[in-house]
């Protein structure tokens, strides 16, 4: 049973073995086989982890390496302007959006976990972390009005924020 699974698993990844890139490099065939075998322990363990295992193991590596796993969001530039039209007219016109960032917690730091997971809509444990990681943006691509407000309610409870 096991060896029928080993070979399933094989055949898939045979089939995908033309497509697989890392950092946009094409391995070929015989590299690929080296890579999966050098990883074939470690692909093993992954499989045998349970949903809430694997959450846990992305935020670990999320948090030792600094990273997220978020998709990210970007403004995209209008259609009909390149990237250098549009960088000319950025700094002539006033900023629109801003990302807040939470520069310092200050002594009230429940009252600013607070404000966080009100202001992102997360739970108690995802606004604590974000007031552990200070300074550490917490909302981005924020209208200009709105970032006011959050920035005063932040500065309430006696953190530091800065809108940039």
């Amino acid at each position: 049973m096991a060896e029928e699974k080993k070979e399933e698993k094989k055949e898939k990844v045979k089939g995908k073995k033309e497509d697989a890139s890392l950092d946009d490099k094409n391995f070929s065939e015989e590299e690929f086989s080296k890579l999966e075998k050098k990883h074939e322990d470690i692909i093993e363990k992954i499989e045998k982890m349970s949903v809430l295992e694997l959450s846990e193991l992305v935020k670990v590596l999320e948090d030792k390496f600094g990273v997220s796993a978020q998709q990210v969001v970007g403004v995209a530039a209008s259609p009909g302007t390149s990237s250098a039209e549009g960088e000319a007219s950025g700094t002539e016109e006033e900023k629109s959006e801003f990302n807040i960032e939470l520069t310092e917690v200050g002594d009230q730091k429940i009252q600013v976990i607070k404000a966080v997971r009100e202001i992102t809509q997360k739970g108690l444990k995802e606004a604590k972390d974000l007031v552990d990681a200070a300074p550490k943006v917490i909302a981005e691509n924020i209208a200009k009005n709105e970032a006011e407000e959050i920035k005063k309610k932040l500065e309430e409870t006696g953190a530091t924020v800065a809108l940039k």
